[in-house]
């Protein structure tokens, strides 16, 4: 479901996938064997992996990915262009009206440069950032799509490992949380 963005693929998309990438399918199915053997996760025993989503305090609003940024901007410079055209069309008209809002106008002309300042101070930390993305709140949140069409939370994918060996008695758990969603 992740790999394919929560869309539904044929059956022959599928197949053409798995003919394809058969080669990588199964490099990544023998690293995952590895990885079971270096924990101890193979012998008589049951095992069960299971992820979650947790949501963080961090709101989708407080974090930034390259798109997003780039989108904001974009809507910021429409906004300045828009403002300064009503702002050609004020000084046009006389009075007392027409002075307060070119007033009006100019104000949130420097509130939006303001804010493309920060927009392009931010563009630069998420270009710079490993994953593309920056979260102000909590740093180690990540974005995440969840299954409702374009929605998603910002938050973590805990990875769970249960194992339960039949020789050793008790039940060995392993949780671990994962910075990439």
């Amino acid at each position: 479901m992740w790999l394919t963005g929560r869309l539904a693929p044929d059956h022959k998309t599928i197949a053409d996938f798995r003919r394809e990438n058969g080669s990588a399918i199964q490099a990544a199915c023998a690293q995952f064997v590895v990885l079971c053997r270096q924990h101890g996760l193979f012998g008589v025993a049951l095992v069960a992996i299971d992820g979650s989503k947790f949501k963080a305090v961090n709101t989708r609003d407080r974090n930034f990915t390259v798109y997003k940024v780039k989108r904001r901007i974009e809507q910021v410079a429409e906004h300045i262009a828009g403002y300064l055209q009503d702002l050609d069309t004020a000084d046009r008209h006389e009075g007392e009206g027409a002075e307060a809002r070119s007033t009006r106008l100019v104000e949130k002309i420097e509130r939006l440069r303001a804010q493309m300042a920060m927009l392009k101070a931010m563009e630069a930390q998420v270009e710079a950032a490993p994953d593309g993305q920056v979260s102000m709140t909590d740093p180690d949140a990540r974005a995440m799509a969840t299954s409702g069409r374009g929605s998603g939370i910002v938050g973590y994918n805990v990875q769970s490992t249960v194992s339960v060996r039949a020789q050793r008695g008790p039940v060995s758990l392993d949780a671990s949380a994962s910075r990439r969603a």
